[in-house]
């Protein structure tokens, strides 16, 4: 199983939106079975008393209008041992990286990325709560999880059939 980790800063917008944009990709391929596909935030802001709010309304309505539903999710933060627990964390901009390094310590394994690194554009994916641009984000998360599940097919044949 190939245990991935989408990473943004509050959980609420972009890596909810990575989250569920990939499940849907992956079970559209038939291959739902071989994944555990979940995200969450560096910070701590969307988190209260231990309950997560819920995906962005506009973040959730551009699921929906491709289909795609993230009911029940809610914010979770990022934790030192989920380093242990997944095989590929991906941030959706440089800060996220750097605030995942700051949480796990370090990365000896190689699993920490930007999505789009994977794709022919590598760049960061704006954060939607200041852009107000929706479409847009989830155009460059679905290209970046486009590009990182060929990259998966290409380089974890072992783990996939």
């Amino acid at each position: 199983m190939i245990k991935i980790l989408f990473v943004c800063h509050g959980n609420i917008c972009r890596s909810p939106m990575a989250e569920f944009i990939f499940k849907n990709m992956v079970e559209e391929a038939g291959l739902s079975d071989r994944f555990k596909i979940a995200s969450a935030a560096t910070s701590s802001e969307e988190v209260w008393n231990g309950v997560g709010n819920p995906v962005y309304p506009p973040a959730r309505e551009e699921l929906l209008r491709h289909g795609i539903s993230c009911a029940g999710k809610r914010a979770v933060q990022l934790k030192k041992k989920d380093y242990q627990e997944y095989d590929y964390i991906l941030g959706m901009e440089y800060r996220n990286i750097r605030n995942i390094n700051r949480i796990i310590g370090s990365d000896p394994e190689s699993k920490v990325h930007m999505l789009l690194d994977y794709s022919e554009n590598p760049r960061d994916i704006a954060d939607p709560w200041y852009t107000g641009n929706f479409e847009r984000t989830y155009d460059d998360i679905s290209e970046g999880c486009e590009a990182f599940l060929a990259w998966l097919t290409a380089n974890e044949q072992e783990r996939l059939h």
